[in-house]
């Protein structure tokens, strides 16, 4: 049995029956709301032959990220991969094989040959714009989508979501105008787009306009907090507007409220979480008790899976002042780095250096700290990440060479931030601290 799509694509072993919640589960993805894997679960009980569910739902277990959600993608495909499929739902099993495999970039390959064929299979971009964004490739953030934008308009389900991918990605290229444009016009089709809304917060972040940021986050938080998996995400968002303009204990409410009150143990939000504790800790913010929580939870989910999370562990480790917990990431990471996917580049070209960084800046090596983070500062997307939650990185760097003393680089970097960054209160400060050391 085999079932088409408005547009087009046909799915085998579905019937209307499995192919309604089917659909519920792609609206709910491309909002970010919802439980899109429960939605395919019911697809998956109607019509256990559909071969685009059980792929559905691999992709959805394959980019979160941690080791046992990953052995549930490589399931998904192990029963994926005898049922009936077309080519076209071939290449999106073997997509998935890689993926859950930690073949990022083949992943990401394969989809994008899918989507230049079927430039309107909504799925192929959004598992694919995800995975560049998983990997730090921002021009394909930008181009994936672009490639496909001319097959969509509006009044077609999901283009809402089209239009929000491709302002993330012409954000994350510094497109900013027409990024912020195409955000605003995605929310307004679907207000609780919660990518849509935080492309645009991006934008606003990398501009340094706070107050825009804080008021387009504020203006309707129903609409991208109802029953949003990303909200964790967006409320960062909110914090970070508050943080550059010094405003610590709205940072602190936002964070003991939506951002880590519930203290989650996905690893999505406990990197939210540690990246707003680590920016309160390098500006010398005393978080009370507050690490000790989301060090238990790091220490509960494991390290080693995805460098870019073992960077944000090391943050909770060093914060709540656990040693035995960090020596056990460096050994994972040097674990990762004899194996043969992704995560080993990830890792040993980044987050292992990057990890070590943190451990000594907490040690208060801050010349070990500048030593380590110095060299990665040009090459740190290919990580994963965006251009903001990255920031923490300079962050880092610049504090340590304020407390070492060294004047001349704190000034260097401090004048750097202050170009990219003119109307950051933050920036400001930073140029005054290393003005301040120089003249001591």
């Amino acid at each position: 049995m085999t079932l088409k799509d408005p547009f087009g694509l046909t799915f085998s072993g579905a019937t209307e029956a499995g192919f309604t919640p089917f659909s519920q589960a792609v609206h709910e993805l491309q909002c970010f709301i919802g439980d899109p894997v429960a939605s395919v679960d019911r697809a998956i009980v109607e019509d256990p032959g559909f071969v685009m569910a059980h792929v559905f739902k691999g992709y959805l277990f394959g980019l979160a990220t941690e080791r046992e959600a990953t052995a549930v993608a490589r399931a998904c495909h192990e029963a994926a991969l005898p049922l009936a499929a077309t080519t076209h739902e071939q290449a999106h099993v073997s997509a998935l094989g890689h993926l859950a495999n930690g073949r990022w970039h083949d992943a990401g390959s394969i989809l994008e040959d899918i989507a230049i064929e079927n430039p309107r299979d909504a799925l192929a971009l959004q598992v694919g714009h995800q995975i560049d964004f998983f990997t730090g490739n921002a021009r394909m953030l930008r181009d994936r989508i672009a490639r496909a934008l001319p097959s969509w308009q509006s009044g077609m389900p999901g283009y809402h979501a089209i239009l929000g991918m491709q302002a993330f990605g012409l954000e994350e290229m510094g497109d900013y105008a027409r990024a912020e444009k195409l955000g605003r016009t995605a929310v307004d089709i679907e207000p609780r787009d919660g990518w849509a809304q935080h492309a645009v917060a991006h934008v606003m972040e990398m501009q340094s306009r706070q107050k825009d940021g804080i008021a387009w986050m504020r203006a309707n938080p129903e609409a991208w907090t109802k029953e949003s998996f990303l909200q964790v995400h967006n409320w960062w968002h909110l914090a970070l507007f508050h943080y550059d303009l010094g405003e610590t204990d709205e940072v602190l409410a936002l964070y003991d409220g939506p951002i880590y009150g519930e203290r989650s143990a996905l690893a999505l939000n406990m990197v939210d979480a540690s990246a707003i504790l680590w920016r309160l800790y390098l500006g010398g913010v005393d978080v009370g008790d507050r690490w000790a929580a989301i060090a238990t939870n790091w220490r509960k989910t494991g390290t080693g899976n995805y460098a870019f999370n073992d960077a944000h562990a090391m943050m909770a480790f060093v914060g709540a002042g656990l040693d035995a917990p960090a020596q056990t990431l460096l050994e994972a990471q040097r674990e990762t780095m004899r194996g043969n996917d992704d995560n080993v580049a990830f890792t040993r070209d980044v987050g292992h250096p990057l990890t070590l960084a943190i451990k000594a800046f907490g040690d208060g090596n801050y010349t070990e700290a500048m030593r380590l983070i110095r060299p990665i500062r040009a090459i740190a997307h290919r990580f994963g990440g965006s251009h903001a939650q990255r920031d923490v990185i300079d962050l880092t760097l610049i504090e340590a060479a304020l407390r070492a003393g060294d004047g001349a680089l704190a000034r260097a970097l401090a004048a750097e931030r202050s170009m990219a960054r003119p109307d950051s209160p933050l920036s400001a400060l930073l140029s005054r601290r290393a003005a301040d050391l120089s003249e001591n």
